[in-house]
Order: C-alpha cells, then structure tokens, then sequence
C-alpha cells in the first residue's frame, strides 16, 4: 500500500510540476497557502457606465484600495457594464470582505470625483455604482481538465 501510494504521490506532482514556476505559495508562521478568485462585478442595471474617463479612473481607484488591503489584484480588465479580477489572497481574508472593501470604497471615491454630475444622471435617488451581487469562483494553478484526467486515471 505505501509503495503504491508514494508513486500515485509522485505521479501527482509530476503532473503538476508543469505549474508556473513563477507563481509562489505564500508562507506565514501558521500556514502556506496559494488562494485565488475570479471575481465579477456588475453596474447597478447593467448601465454601460466604465467608459472613457470614468473608466480609467475607476482602475486607479480600485489600484488605489488594493495597495492598503491584505489581498492583491493580479489582473483586472472591465467591460461596458462590468468588471473582472483575478485576486490573490490570504486565508484569515473571506470573499465577502474583499468584495465589500472593493465596492464600498470604489462606489465612495467614485461619487467623490469629477463624475458626481454624470452619475446624479444615472442614479438620482441613491449613491450606488455597482449592483447587489457579485460572481467569484476559486482558481487552482492547474486547470480543471488537467485535475479531472488525473482523477480519472487513479484507481
């Protein structure tokens, strides 16, 4: 039994010894993790609002929140009404921080900017920017068909 073990043990991590060398586990005194997220957020009625000025400034404002956070944004690209982030981050963090640090902040310095005037257009009733909800799932380094071909072959 061990000696079978130890060679599905090796087999895995010849396998997965194809991961980015440049991608590294973050070590603490407690723990050794390599946690990341694909997060999706969306405007508040789909409004096609990350356009031109508005959009670059919302890049520098979320850069802004993330350089005083325990987590990092390793990608982060937008469309007309929403927004995705590759985000990489510690254990002691939940999803639900990291999504409400980014909306809170990003929604307060937005409306606390030059697009004050253009925003009381899109929402004359309340000071929102981004819609209730958000999209996450978690990020391996491998991909998922490289995970499910291994499982498949064990046994």
């Amino acid at each position: 039994f061990c000696k079978s073990f130890r060679l599905r043990v090796k087999n895995f991590h010849k396998k997965f010894s194809t991961m980015s060398k440049k991608s590294q586990y973050i070590s603490t005194n407690r723990s050794k993790h390599y946690l990341k997220c694909h997060l999706i957020f969306v405007c508040k009625y789909r409004k096609k609002l990350l356009v031109g000025q508005l959009k670059e400034d919302m890049r520098s404002i979320i850069l802004n929140i993330t350089s005083n956070s325990d987590f990092e944004i390793e990608v982060f690209e937008s469309d007309l009404d929403h927004i995705h982030f590759l985000i990489r981050y510690i254990p002691r963090l939940s999803i639900t921080s990291i999504v409400r640090k980014l909306k809170q902040e990003s929604t307060y310095h937005i409306w606390h900017s030059a697009h004050r005037s253009f925003l009381f257009n899109h929402f004359w009733k309340e000071r929102t920017f981004w819609s209730d909800g958000y999209f996450v799932c978690s990020i391996g380094e491998a991909s998922p068909d490289t995970i499910r071909q291994y499982i498949l072959t064990q046994g």
